[in-house]
């Protein structure tokens, strides 16, 4: 039953969240278990364009680290505002909510190559933390029960936690910007006098996610079907 129950949960995350969270974990026990190195994984400019090993344009954003409470404490935040994401603001918007998680994933790579950043998943789930704070701004908070706030300062919560654990603040901040920059480009420009959305979702992505949402459909309907009605 305990089985089945988690089955079903897995089932009704929203599609993309549970992907995305999915290909973490794998990329992590895979890691765990050797069967692929860091090495492997993270972003190096010149390997990308001298050895064409393209996949790590991608690889640095499943990587988040051996199991560990700092692997613990990434993988809580990414699917806890992954979703909140998905299933709030982007509710019913899931090639817009995609079209965001592509933005992020370019943007990131770009300031990347300008930058010492070996892993780029952390700057992400940064992007996803400020965007859902500037969406939800009354929202009331607080960190481990101490300490009370508003929902937009909670990306500097989390540098400043990141200062007392000893980390490097620079994947925040650069989380921060690219957040910043979506919000204002997708929220503030286009609400000003003569502005326009700069980041409207093509129509081949919109078609491409309606066809997969139908998939989605039919096989949480089998799974749901066979759950209730086990043969």
């Amino acid at each position: 039953m305990a089985y089945h129950t988690l089955r079903q949960e897995y089932m009704l995350m929203p599609p993309v969240t549970r992907a995305y969270t999915t290909v973490c974990l794998l990329t992590s026990i895979a890691v765990q278990l050797d069967v692929v190195s860091p090495f492997q994984l993270y972003f190096n400019p010149l390997l990308i364009t001298q050895k064409f090993e393209i996949w790590r344009l991608l690889t640095p954003f499943f990587f988040f680290g051996t199991f560990s409470f700092n692997f613990l404490f990434n993988m809580i935040f990414t699917y806890r505002y992954c979703r909140m994401l998905e299933e709030g603001s982007f509710r019913g918007r899931t090639a817009d909510f995609v079209y965001m998680f592509i933005f992020g994933c370019i943007t990131t790579v770009i300031c990347a190559w300008f930058v010492n950043l070996l892993f780029l998943g952390h700057s992400l789930t940064t992007m996803f933390v400020y965007i859902w704070a500037r969406r939800n701004p009354y929202v009331r908070m607080n960190f481990f029960g101490l300490l009370p706030f508003r929902a937009p300062y909670l990306p500097w919560v989390l540098v400043a936690f990141s200062v007392l654990l000893g980390n490097s603040v620079l994947v925040d901040i650069l989380g921060i910007a690219i957040g910043h920059l979506y919000f204002f480009l997708e929220d503030v420009f286009p609400n000003q006098p003569g502005g326009r959305r700069l980041l409207a979702t093509p129509r081949l992505l919109y078609a491409t996610i309606l066809h997969s949402q139908k998939k989605h459909r039919r096989s949480v309907k089998r799974f749901t079907v066979s759950f209730l009605f086990p043969p």
